[in-house]
């Protein structure tokens, strides 16, 4: 039996990465599966398994083949997978070399927007409440294109055409192809200190390729944070972008976008002049309105005979005054009456009375009444008052009764 050749497990991987880098059918193979442990490194390279229902395949995608995918990935996924079959040395294990990836079924730039649009919804930068109102009467408009293509052609004209009096600032872009989205940005944030009313950007109409540009989160992010009002107007009207849910408004093409940045000037004008007819209707009618009423107001009897407004008031004052002198006078000699009334009862009253008709009144020194020789001693003064006088006695002897 002859000797069989010992070989190292190096040499051994070595020979089997040589064979497979070899065969053409397996560098140049396309399989289908669903991704299950799904890893992106932070050196940009992609890791993941492709399997169904009878085997698996562990895949690597490196980073200058990642950075090209417009979608992200997700485990559950059903995707078609190129690339070429090859040795991972470290755990001699075989392992697929992924070139190019794509969802099975469904195009990987519309599973891209979707999911883009998906997560920028969930941030909330589609929200009504955060868009910001289109000026009526724009005076200064910046406008974001290709300086070559029709768009630009199309929102100039439109523009002059509809308000010529409005200036046009142009930041030109690129609007398709790999540095289309960075140079998008870059005029935004150019635009931003201008001092502008309202910003277009937006670019004609075109394949799913050629529109991605407006699709980038780069793009959509810069036009949110814009403290300028934008419209978006990329495409036909049945386009729809990323930029087209950020902005504050969509047109549905470049021409749309310029007519509903500006007004009509003409039919502003004929709108203006049909409110100064108006105006000049309503004034005339309210002078001829005011000259009626003063004219009624020259011929009323006041206007005419303007003292009476204070005759009549002193007419009344007047008779007031006499009322009231009236009403004072006969209190007064209710009064008196009632006055008269009293004295006389007082007098028939009075002590004074009784001394007329022959009485006397007789009190101690310290004023009080005597009305009894019970209070009396011997040798006490008293006053006797008479009508017409008083005598001062002194008291010799009390005679009691019986």
């Amino acid at each position: 039996m002859p000797e069989e050749q010992i070989l190292t497990i190096g040499e051994l991987t070595e020979y089997i990465k040589t064979t497979l880098e070899k065969d053409p059918v397996l560098q140049n193979v396309a399989v289908r599966g669903e991704i299950s442990n799904f890893y992106s490194h932070s050196s940009g390279h992609l890791y993941f398994t492709l399997k169904d229902r009878s085997a698996q395949i562990k895949c690597v995608m490196f980073r200058s083949a990642a950075r090209y995918l417009k979608f992200r990935p997700e485990n559950g996924m059903n995707l078609i997978a190129s690339g070429g079959v090859g040795i991972y040395p470290d755990r001699g294990e075989y392992q697929l070399h992924v070139q190019t990836l794509q969802p099975d079924g469904i195009g990987a730039l519309h599973l891209a927007f979707e999911q883009l649009k998906e997560r920028l919804e969930k941030e909330g930068l589609f929200a009504q409440d955060r868009k910001k109102s289109i000026p009526r009467l724009p005076r200064r408009i910046g406008v974001i294109t290709s300086p070559t293509g029709a768009a630009i052609r199309d929102i100039i004209s439109v523009i002059t055409r509809r308000f010529p009096y409005v200036e046009i600032i142009i930041a030109p872009a690129i609007v398709q192809g790999v540095e289309a989205p960075l140079s998008l940005v870059q005029a935004l944030n150019i635009l931003q200190t201008e001092e502008l009313d309202v910003i277009i950007i937006g670019r004609g109409g075109g394949s799913i390729e050629d529109l991605w540009a407006f699709n980038e989160e780069i793009v959509a992010r810069a036009i949110f944070q814009s403290n300028i009002p934008v419209i978006s107007a990329v495409g036909h009207e049945t386009d729809f972008t990323i930029a087209d849910f950020v902005a504050d408004l969509r047109a549905p093409t470049p021409s749309a976008a310029a007519e509903l940045a500006v007004a009509n000037y003409y039919e502003l004008s004929k709108y203006m002049s049909g409110l100064e007819r108006r105006l000049e209707q309503c004034l005339i009618s309210r002078i001829d309105k005011l000259k009626d009423q003063l004219e009624k107001i020259q011929k009323s009897r006041i206007f005419q005979q303007p003292t009476e407004v204070f005759l009549k008031p002193w007419q009344r004052v007047d008779d007031l005054e006499r009322r009231l002198h009236r009403m004072i006078e006969h209190q007064v000699s209710l009064s008196r009456e009632r006055c008269r009334t009293y004295f006389k009862q007082l007098e028939s009253l009075s002590p004074l009375n009784v001394l007329n008709r022959g009485y006397s009144l007789t009190e101690k020194f310290d004023g009080s009444v005597v009305k009894s020789v019970q209070n009396l001693e011997i040798e006490d003064r008293l006053k006797v008052n008479l009508r017409d006088g008083q005598l001062l006695v002194n008291i010799k002897e009390i005679l009691k009764d019986e």
